[in-house]
């Protein structure tokens, strides 16, 4: 039997498009492990889908001077030869890495026992873990047409990001009847990210009177962002994380206000749901967020609110200014050739393991 180790973690980001490889590679019966953390979040998502789950240590890895960077790298290095025993253990074909901090050690490990290492890349530029480890792997896929300059040219093969087949196979009457709303007034979905998100949360909040007056909300607000004290607002629903359930909520959306990961936007593209991107801003991350939601605004495929233009009325603006145009971005999402990336990492991941 073939055995694929994969991993990634420290947001949902990097462990929601290997969940949606998971269906594909056992039915092309490979045997498949996952190496995370003890305490990241990859650990409930993947222990929840029945895969062998093999924990390693880890520190964060940063771009700035900090002095626990020395302490990470203990971590690290700790981490690494832990990796090597796992996969000297387990003996995979190929591993397979979505990124974050988890997972530098555990492509480290896989070179060292000289397995083939593939590589994807979500946003408009390498994550440092990835940047790397690039070295290190067989193949790197990409999502954006404009990350391609990153790549080193030998590597690089653009592929999308892949979708969970599940997402597709929404309800939008189940959503409806998950949040009790009514069927002849527009739904607007808010997700701020598997962290959720004090700035959506607010503006959402803020703004509850005058939004609800034309549409019904239902908000993914994150972890402990539950307002209780509005529980009982009709026409509101709030919800700290859906899984299960994600793609009836999806089906039922005439328009999403979102944070603009990778994994979310491309999500968004498959369902051809129109959509107000209000990306991190730079004081918050490395801008990754700004360049993939201005790379969808420029396809058409979004609307985009910057965080340091945010205040009530901009946001209300642009909300009705995006469902205003949801038609145009739908059309555009029709005629894009970017597609669900399952089919084409798959073909990566077993070129890989018949070329080793």
């Amino acid at each position: 039997m073939k055995r694929i180790v994969m991993t990634g973690g420290g947001t949902s980001g990097h462990v929601t498009p290997n969940i949606a490889l998971f269906p594909v590679l056992k039915r092309l019966g490979f045997e498949i492990h996952y190496i995370g953390t003890r305490n990241g979040i990859e650990r409930g998502l993947i222990e929840r889908e029945g895969i062998p789950y093999h924990i390693i240590s880890a520190g964060k890895l940063r771009r700035y001077l900090d002095m626990k960077n020395v302490y990470d790298a203990f971590r690290v290095m700790k981490g690494f030869v832990e990796a090597v025993s796992i996969i000297r253990k387990i003996k995979p074909n190929v591993v397979f890495s979505k990124g974050g901090f988890v997972s530098s050690p555990v492509v480290w490990a896989a070179s060292v026992n000289r397995i083939p290492v593939i590589i994807h890349e979500s946003d408009y530029t390498p994550g440092l873990a990835n940047k790397i480890s690039m070295p290190f792997a067989k193949k790197i896929c990409y999502t954006f047409p404009e990350t391609k300059q990153y790549i080193p040219d030998d590597k690089g093969i653009l592929t999308g990001i892949p979708v969970r087949e599940s997402l597709l196979k929404g309800s939008r009457e189940k959503g409806l009847g998950i949040c009790g709303f009514i069927e002849n007034k527009p739904v607007i979905v808010v997700i701020g990210g598997s962290q959720g998100s004090k700035v959506l949360n607010d503006s959402i909040r803020h703004n509850l009177d005058f939004i609800l007056k034309k549409f019904q909300v239902c908000h993914i607000c994150g972890r402990g962002g539950v307002d209780k004290s509005l529980e009982k607002v009709r026409g509101y629903k709030q919800f700290e994380y859906i899984n299960e359930d994600l793609s009836h909520i999806f089906a039922m959306a005439d328009l999403v206000v979102s944070r603009a990961g990778a994994t979310t936007i491309f999500e968004l593209l498959a369902l051809r749901k129109p959509n107000l991107l209000i990306p991190l801003s730079k004081k918050a991350s490395r801008g990754d967020q700004i360049l993939n939601a201005n790379s969808f605004k420029k396809q058409g495929f979004s609307h985009v609110l910057m965080e340091e233009d945010l205040n009530d009325e901009n946001f209300l603006n642009s909300l009705y200014k995006a469902y205003s145009n949801r038609r145009t971005m739908i059309e555009a999402m029709r005629s894009s050739d970017i597609s669900n990336g399952i089919e084409k990492i798959i073909e990566v991941i077993q070129w890989a393991t018949e070329n080793r």
